[in-house]
């Protein structure tokens, strides 16, 4: 059953695909806690020992890291159905 045209379909294969490699990697990036992603932890602005603050990094890390992984996967089952739509697209021609 057809529900989006050719080119919507092939634009979500396309951003599907750009997804899952995006978060995929950002995931791991958070995995192996990159410094560079310190700014993206939901953590407050100060904590009383170093303690607590490496905690709540660690904690927030693990949290993104999750995140992303879920979103990808969720960018999995955008692919799929996109590549659906437009492997019926491309059979049915009028």
């Amino acid at each position: 059953m057809k529900f989006c045209g050719p080119k919507f379909s092939l634009c979500g294969v396309i951003i599907s695909i750009w997804g899952i490699i995006q978060l995929a990697s950002m995931g791991i990036f958070y995995y192996f806690k990159s410094v560079a992603l310190l700014e993206d932890l939901p953590i407050e602005e100060s904590y009383s020992t170093p303690h607590e603050f490496y905690t709540a990094a660690e904690a927030g890390y693990k949290t993104n890291a999750m995140n992303c992984w879920i979103a990808a996967c969720l960018y999995v089952f955008t692919l799929a159905f996109s590549s659906y739509q437009f492997y019926v697209n491309s059979r049915t021609h009028v």
